[in-house]
């Protein structure tokens, strides 16, 4: 078959696949309990969704420019170094994929269980990842169709959410304008950290760079496929959470990860909240699906650089990277079976912001390093909206140090581990070369 198998219909689609997934369903009720304001609520989502578009129109011209499969690690090898890149690859083998895999299929075996409670969810979770990492080590095309179907089925559904949300009978009286306490809760580090799970959320925004090497005319689909998946999950994002407050008091939202049950209980009443329950985990079929699709490119083209991961590079007559979706996926199991969500959630947002506000900043370096490159795509709003996405993610990333000191040193050990194994493969090489 055409090694250039996703179209733009196929890429947009796994950016939405990507992005709406874990974050959406369960990070509300955890911006909830220090955030009591709905219009500062609702600015944390239009926030995340500015921040992300800005970093996709950053994006877009890297990609552009560099139409290879592997994301930020052919950007930042190139950009910067290739000991950059490799410690960007390293987070996506370890935890770029792989924590917000096991995210998602933790949430899918608790939204699981409310529907069917004789299931249990950590094993629903590995029977899910066991399923879709078969699928998809077995056929590229196959693997696409699914993601195409899965993803169009959750738009619809989400849209459908919304509009009976917005008709029911049953709701909060609240309101979007600001209110007395709401300005003191966007200028609060409350709100900062909770902007990490928001970025979370909206992570997924850059999913179509890592397949761009297997993608149709990646120099024009590449920069659409991520400004209008962007833009269509930052409209569903905004309308989903004002329905999620509009039908179940704040109070009750506060700390808890099924956000999207309660609110479907609250609009459909008790059978109906089960049934919801059972759709929402089907909808999170689609963002498994999508990061096991595209992660294990990372790992691919990493494996292809140094030979001590080459194992990983191989692909089967098919043109899959089987080694390297099998070795995600097993992390992904280990992390379900041995993680907190919400310790799993902060830590993976901490990793996944240091590398793509990397990745933006090399945007700049890379205008100032190679002025006369081919830029079929040039970012929008140069320089103001990409500056804006570095600003926002310092303030980000610096409050998230300071208030949750343990995952970020998480952070950084996995970077240290992944030095120390870079610097361990380029000895391997070079003694092979030498030989």
């Amino acid at each position: 078959m055409n090694k250039k198998a996703i179209g733009l219909y196929a890429a947009t689609s796994l950016v939405i696949a990507n992005m709406v997934g874990t974050g959406v369903f369960t990070s509300l009720g955890f911006q909830v309990i220090d955030i009591h304001s709905v219009f500062a609520v609702l600015c944390l989502w239009v926030i995340g969704g500015l921040l992300a578009l800005c970093g996709a129109f950053a994006y877009g011209e890297l990609g552009a420019a560099m139409p290879r499969s592997g994301g930020e690690y052919r950007y930042l090898s190139d950009i910067y170094h290739p000991f950059v890149g490799f410690l960007s690859g390293w987070v996506s083998i370890l935890v770029g994929f792989s924590a917000p895999i096991a995210l998602a299929a933790m949430a899918l075996g608790k939204y699981f269980t409310k529907a069917f409670p004789v299931v249990d969810p950590t094993s629903g979770a590995i029977g899910v990842v066991t399923l879709i990492t078969l699928v998809h080590a077995t056929s590229l095309h196959v693997g696409v169709k699914f993601q195409n179907v899965f993803t169009t089925l959750k738009v619809i559904l989400i849209l459908f959410f919304i509009a009976a949300g917005f008709m029911s009978s049953n709701h909060e009286f609240i309101s979007i304008l600001p209110q007395a306490g709401s300005w003191k809760d966007i200028f609060s580090p409350a709100f900062a950290v909770s902007l990490i799970y928001v970025s979370y959320a909206y992570s997924g925004w850059n999913a179509s760079a890592y397949i761009a090497g297997e993608m149709e005319n990646p120099q024009r689909n590449l920069p659409r496929s991520l400004f209008v998946g962007t833009l269509i999950v930052t409209c569903l994002y905004v309308l989903l959470n004002f329905v999620f407050l509009y039908t179940v008091p704040m109070q009750q939202l506060a700390g808890q990860v099924e956000v999207g049950f309660l609110s479907a209980n609250g609009i459909f009443g008790a059978f109906g909240g089960k049934l919801m329950a059972m759709v929402i985990s089907l909808l999170l079929v689609s963002t498994i699906s999508s990061m096991i699709l595209a992660g294990p490119r990372v790992t691919q083209a990493m494996g292809e650089d140094l030979k001590l991961l080459g194992i990983l590079s191989r692909k089967t007559a098919r043109g899959v990277p089987a080694n390297a979706i099998i070795v995600q996926s097993l992390v992904t199991i280990i992390l379900v079976l041995t993680g907190s969500f919400e310790r799993v959630l902060t830590y993976v947002g901490f990793t996944l912001n240091l590398f793509t506000f990397l990745t933006v900043l090399g945007l700049f370096v890379f205008r100032y390093k190679s002025p006369n490159a081919k830029r079929p795509y040039k970012t929008w709003g140069y320089p103001f909206t990409p500056a804006l996405f570095l600003l926002l993610n310092l303030w980000i990333m610096y409050n998230l140090i300071i208030s949750k000191p343990t995952e970020s040193c998480f952070g950084f050990l996995t970077l240290l581990l992944g030095a120390l194994v870079y610097l361990f493969g380029k000895n391997r090489n070079t003694k092979l070369e030498t030989q």
